[in-house]
């Protein structure tokens, strides 16, 4: 049997429990008429009485014994619960999902492996994609995000500084072609590139006003793509200084340009950002900002 409201079942159970009206309703923080009205519409849904009604108050019947046994042990379990929730919120357990552009991996990664290290209890998941993950709706706890300011209401927003750029090629695609020493000479070169044609990066708006089209001999919407292929020897391609010199198979024929540079944001919501487990996150991703090569702090 179903019924419309839990309220009458809880008001129900505490008559039973103190024996008056009187005194449920003050636990309750309702007019006593109100309790009465919630035991009597309980009592016909039932189909039995719970309490004998006398001048001194109400006892339960056999059935009211019932529901105050079944009504206590409720209780005892949501007091559990709600203890061992306010205890989850106090400890860094349990799973934290982070998200980033894949070229940014660099510097989450680093910073995951100390948060594993640090918290036994803590299960991580790393999401990678182009689309923006929605904090407001439990996508992600923590989100690094490149590009101009988000302005996402009720998201804390956090500069984590300037991620450098430059142009990287294969040791093969240099022997091969050698290394351009003029704006003139880069220009006839082979690129490897984003498939998105109107991408706001700052390096790829630069690519367009400064490489003829037909230069582009590679184009991937995925960042692991471009980056196999820039490997394989394809073309030069725009790597994060912090990837292309960690990888020695690559020569950074380009040095950074301050222009293309990528502004990138820490950002978390404002319900969870002060709970004990987005700040640890936070904590070890600023740590590894500080550390990490190509990262120019604000």
């Amino acid at each position: 049997m179903s019924f419309d409201s839990w309220d009458e079942i809880r008001t129900a159970f505490h008559v039973a429990r103190i024996g008056t009206v009187s005194g449920a309703a003050e636990v309750l923080g309702v007019h006593h008429a109100t309790v009465i009205r919630h035991v009597d519409a309980l009592e016909d849904k039932l189909g039995t009485k719970l309490f004998q009604r006398h001048p001194r108050g109400y006892t339960p019947t056999e059935a009211g014994q019932q529901l105050l046994s079944v009504g206590q042990a409720t209780e005892d379990q949501f007091s559990q619960l709600a203890a061992r929730i306010a205890g989850a919120g106090d400890e860094v357990t349990g799973e934290l999902i982070v998200t980033s552009l894949t070229a940014v991996s660099v510097l989450v990664l680093p910073a995951m492996e100390k948060l594993l290290g640090e918290y036994s209890g803590l299960r991580l998941r790393y999401l990678t994609d182009q689309r923006v993950f929605r904090l407001e709706y439990g996508e992600a706890h923590v989100a690094i995000r490149a590009g101009n300011r988000p302005t996402e209401p009720d998201n804390v927003v956090q500069s984590l500084g300037r991620m450098q750029n430059a142009l990287y090629a294969s040791h093969a695609y240099v022997e091969r072609f050698g290394i351009p020493r003029s704006k003139e000479e880069l220009a006839k070169h082979r690129f490897v590139s984003n498939d998105n044609r109107d991408s706001r990066a700052p390096f790829y708006r630069w690519l367009r006003d400064n490489v003829p089209d037909e230069q582009v001999v590679f184009r991937a919407n995925e960042h692991e793509s471009q980056v196999d292929a820039i490997k394989a020897g394809l073309g030069l391609g725009f790597l994060t200084v912090p990837m292309g010199r960690a990888d020695p198979t690559l020569e950074e024929v380009v040095k950074p340009y301050d222009t293309w540079d990528t502004n990138l944001w820490l950002v978390t919501h404002v319900d969870l950002h002060r709970t004990p487990k987005v700040q640890a996150a936070v904590k070890a991703i600023k740590e590894q900002a500080a550390r990490s090569d190509g990262l120019i702090l604000s």
